[in-house]
């Protein structure tokens, strides 16, 4: 997007669609195949500028039939979602007040995403697959809060509390509602398979049952017994399934329940939910056109949304009111130190004031729920929990990325006094991550009395951590240094193994300065983050509390090795020892 943007008001024809396929590249955001030794270095150092003639010249090599259809085929996903207009028919490349939401500092990205889902259709006029004649009448999203509402409303009917409806019948019925006329009849087929499957006796039973059932559905849905298209249908379904529960998530609309194992409507929306089931049927509007349904896409203000009147904001605001000040009340009675807030009278509010209390009101409880994370943190049973998190996170069926990220901002929050430990992956209203931090932002800030800083981690092992991770993570030290000035700021960094082109990086840094000034980043593996939590939870047992100083110490002496090696390999060698000598030290003390 932010290339597009180079190319507002140009007319988007073969010249510009040629010329935007070769700023990606020169931008380092699109990498060809078959590139000579010194073009690889550009791509490979991601401190050396590309200039834009090399990338002519990496971009021409490629010999294309139609070079200028790879800055079509580019630019589509972002005409898709109404991020921007760039077609060869239009009078110039337009980014759209939807893109340009996106491109702000400050994009909500699950508002972002809620926009979308609740006009994206199938099929629609910008799209040749997924259309009419094959079945197609939808909006995916509203189609799915659909049919959990009526999966719930009949397991009660039945005698049962609502619980939502497992992954694994996510994964099977919601990727194949296809006609929102049909809700209803995968509803019932759904709670068929649900009470099949629990009443089988033993794992082998259900088993059976569940790929017999998953099967004969498969083969009604395709309308074929061919074996090989059923198979291929049901191993795509789980990779189906998971990305639309994470992307539908972000909207704060779902959540997830039951152990993790469950998706269900967000109770804590259920005034805008009974809204928006109420009025929105989830059946596809008409068209005429493509641009007609992309400046629908684009459009911030529509479609309207039915509980933004007064009556409705204001049961909104009451319904938060409550719900805040008996978490408040819970809070207070564990003898917490509560922010104080400004409640309001909702009835002397208008309209716009209503939406911005609302949001206040959520922004509140988030600083609430990580006040309670935060003090039971302090539980060794809880600092336990994120150490068999950490140690089995490669074994995690959600998304790795987002894990690590999670428990490590738990497992900060259990290992010091910290002031605060702020998080910055957007959450859901249960305070649950719904996805990483953005690339403009440190994962995790930290704020101690004596000193500051962030916390960087990831899943990436082999060379693209340093890709990924070496320049960013210096700039964002640098940019957090200079937004909270006054205290010496660290970084710790954390990944499952630390590539020796990152901790090259680092070395440099700190030895050298990154733009003039040297750094204090930290780089630990996750098995060694987890011995620092093991050293916590020893020191809790024996009744004792563990403060940012000792934290501190440990980071002095990490970087004072520097001082002594030769290199950042002798660096990294001697960290583990380091760790072993402060655990004695601090486990020593009575």
């Amino acid at each position: 997007m932010r290339v597009l943007k180079e190319l507002e008001g140009q007319p988007f024809n073969s010249k510009n669609q040629t010329k935007y396929q070769t700023l990606l590249i020169q931008n380092k955001l699109y990498k060809p195949t078959d590139l000579t030794r010194e073009q690889n270095e550009y791509f490979d150092d991601i401190e050396k500028e590309m200039p834009f003639s090399v990338a002519q010249e990496i971009f021409n090599s490629q010999n294309y039939e139609d070079p200028a259809m790879r800055g079509r085929n580019s630019v589509a996903p972002l005409n898709k979602m109404g991020l921007c207009i760039a077609k060869n028919s239009a009078e110039g490349v337009k980014i759209t007040l939807l893109g340009e939401y996106f491109l702000s500092d400050d994009y909500d990205l699950g508002k972002l995403f809620f926009i979308n889902f609740l006009k994206s259709q199938l099929p629609n006029p910008a799209s040749r697959t997924f259309s009419e004649n094959d079945g197609f009448a939808i909006k995916p999203f509203i189609g799915v809060l659909h049919l959990i509402n009526e999966v719930n409303k009949r397991w009660v009917k039945l005698g049962n509390e609502p619980i939502g409806i497992s992954k694994d019948e996510f994964s099977l019925f919601a990727p194949t509602l296809t006609d929102y006329k049909k809700i209803s009849k995968q509803a019932e087929k759904l709670i068929e398979y649900r009470i099949g499957l629990r009443s089988q006796k033993d794992d082998k039973s259900k088993k059976k049952f569940r790929d017999s059932f998953r099967k004969n559905f498969a083969k009604t849905f395709l309308g074929t017994s061919k074996s090989s298209e059923i198979a291929k249908l049901l191993n795509n379904l789980k990779d189906y399934g998971d990305n639309a529960i994470r992307y539908f998530r972000l909207t704060r609309y779902l959540h997830i329940r039951g152990g993790g194992f469950y998706i269900d409507l967000e109770p804590r929306r259920s005034i805008e939910l009974n809204k928006l089931l109420s009025t929105d049927n989830a059946a596809p509007l008409v068209f005429e056109n493509a641009d007609e349904y992309i400046e629908y896409l684009a459009d911030l203000e529509q479609p309207a949304l039915p509980w933004e009147t007064k009556p409705e904001l204001e049961k909104i605001a009451d319904n938060l009111n409550r719900d805040v000040q008996d978490y408040v009340s819970d809070l207070k009675a564990k003898t917490l130190k509560i922010p104080t807030f400004n409640f309001q009278k909702i009835e002397k509010l208008n309209t716009e004031q209503l939406k911005q209390y609302i949001d206040e009101l959520r922004a509140y409880r988030r600083k609430l729920q990580e006040l309670e994370i935060h003090f039971e943190s302090q539980n060794v049973s809880k600092i336990q929990e994120y150490i068999d998190a950490l140690k089995s996170i490669h074994q995690s069926e959600n998304k790795k990325s987002i894990e690590l990220e999670k428990f490590s901002t738990l497992a900060l929050n259990a290992l010091n006094d910290a002031l605060e430990i702020k998080p910055n992956y957007p959450v859901g209203d249960d305070n649950e991550p719904t996805f990483t931090a953005p690339a403009n932002k440190p994962d995790i800030e930290c704020f101690y009395e004596k000193f500051n800083s962030v916390c960087e981690v990831t899943m990436l092992t082999d060379r693209s951590q340093w890709y990924n991770e070496g320049q960013p993570v210096m700039r964002h030290v640098r940019e957090f240094e200079e937004n909270h000035t006054g205290k010496t700021a660290y970084c710790l960094f954390i990944a499952p193994r630390l590539h020796q082109d990152t901790i090259e990086t680092f070395w440099m840094a700190i030895k050298y300065g990154y733009k003039g000034v040297a750094q204090k980043i930290v780089p630990l593996s996750i098995s060694q983050f987890i011995r620092l939590l093991e050293s916590l939870s020893e020191i809790r047992k024996k009744g004792r509390q563990f403060t940012h100083d000792e934290l501190l110490n440990l980071y002095e002496q990490i970087l004072g090795l520097t001082a002594s090696v030769a290199h950042s390999e002798e660096w990294i060698d001697q960290i583990p020892k380091t760790i072993t000598r402060w655990q004695k030290s601090i486990l020593a003390k009575q």
